[in-house]
């Protein structure tokens, strides 16, 4: 699944290309694509045709297109969406689920070859807080400061990998930079947060923010189906330090890296450098 740096990959290649653009129709190739709360694609439709791409933002792992008039059209990838540009009348592929055709005759295509990714239209502010509503705070954003993320932590009794996995508790991050924050942490998985000291946390706060930053300067991570906006994969996997890497030397210590399930996910941790509670 697209997390973070994968959607403010594709965010900013989009705001260079979408705006001041206008949306003059679309079409949907799978209605249930559509998402809730208005779950009709011809009401998405007409809501975008007309208005104009006025800012390409992000929140969590969702892509918010601000609209003229106030309104937004979201973006939610989920496992396997692509949102690529593509010239008008550009072969479509099997798993298009969705395009938005641009004035100067380009296409917006969302590809999802599994179909869990979503398109909603939010008509206002309000609509659009309830598509976002259950979202925590932007862990790169200037507000999620040290003393904060102390805060969200203290009185908390979870399993530091789920807690992470948590869009309610921060927003964005996925498995992938998860893992790979745990272990920049020197912190096991299963660790609770309960358990943590203030020097645990304070690794913790950094360590999110490295492994997330280091994911957006590399263009993201392409393990299968992400593609950026151009259809390029990202460069991140080369740069990973422990995910998907198990039986591969810790970089840190030598020792093996070991993958484990932690609540159903695959999850990869080195043994020595983030000792088991």
């Amino acid at each position: 699944m697209p997390e973070l740096p994968e959607v403010e990959t594709i965010r900013a290649d989009l705001e260079s290309r979408l705006t001041r653009r206008t949306l003059t129709g679309g079409q949907f190739f799978w209605d249930r694509t559509a998402g809730r709360p208005a779950a009709d694609p011809a009401g998405v439709i007409q809501g975008v045709t007309g208005r104009t791409v006025e800012a390409a933002e992000r929140r969590g792992k969702f892509l918010v297109l601000r609209l003229s008039g106030g309104a937004a059209l979201v973006v939610h990838l989920r496992m396997t969406g692509r949102l690529t540009l593509q010239p008008s009348g550009a072969a479509r592929s099997g798993s298009l689920r969705a395009l938005f055709s641009l004035d100067y005759g380009s296409e917006l295509h969302f590809e999802d070859q599994r179909k869990f990714g979503r398109i909603y239209f939010a008509e206002d502010d309000t609509a659009l807080a309830e598509v976002l509503s259950k979202l925590g705070p932007e862990p790169l954003e200037e507000h999620f400061s040290l003393e904060s993320f102390r805060e969200l932590v203290r009185g908390r009794r979870a399993q530091l990998k789920p807690l992470l996995l948590d869009q309610r508790f921060v927003a964005g991050l996925g498995n992938i930079y998860v893992d790979e924050a745990l272990f920049r942490a020197q912190l096991h998985p299963l660790r609770r947060s309960d358990t943590l000291s203030k020097e645990d946390v304070t690794r913790l706060h950094a360590a999110i923010g490295e492994a997330l930053r280091q994911g957006i300067a590399n263009r993201g991570t392409t393990l299968s189906d992400y593609r950026d906006s151009w259809g390029t994969a990202g460069l991140n996997r080369e740069q990973l330090l422990v995910f998907r890497r198990d039986g591969k030397p810790c970089p840190r210590c030598g020792t093996p890296i070991e993958k484990i399930r932690v609540g159903q996910r695959g999850t990869h941790l080195c043994p020595s450098c983030q000792p088991a509670p």
